[in-house]
């Protein structure tokens, strides 16, 4: 496995979802699709502190910007087949444009809003420990 840093930006394509690990370790993960044409996704998943700010911030055709380190994992499917998926471990990131409702507390669309992790050490985990 070859591990590689990236900045992508792009739109959450669907609502994070935050999980915990046994640990009680908090583990957020969501897709951001990277090209408006055509549907080109790569999920990205946050944990510890991250995880709770991506969970509270950011939601479903916000515009945003992620960085991390870039992985690829493989996975069997019902069928026998393998496939590949990159992912994004984030790191940091920051919200370009977010949807506004009425009863929301995100940043307005001229806002930008910057979330970085200082001691990924402290919540690095094992793949065996990530629950999805």
């Amino acid at each position: 496995m070859s591990i590689a840093k990236a900045v992508i930006s792009g739109t959450v394509y669907r609502n994070p979802e935050k999980r915990f690990t046994g640990n009680n370790i908090p583990v957020t993960s969501f897709t951001l699709n990277i090209d408006e044409k055509e549907q080109s996704l790569i999920r990205v998943i946050a944990r510890g502190t991250l995880a709770e700010n991506i969970e509270a911030s950011v939601s479903k055709d916000d515009k945003i910007v992620v960085e991390g380190r870039l992985q690829v994992s493989g996975f069997q499917t019902e069928d026998g087949n393998e496939k590949k998926v990159m992912e994004i471990d984030l790191s940091s990131f920051e919200i370009i444009s977010a949807l506004n409702s009425a009863n929301s507390s995100k940043p307005s669309s001229d806002e930008v809003v910057k979330f970085s992790e200082v001691e990924m050490n402290d919540v690095l985990i094992g793949e065996e420990e990530i629950p999805f």
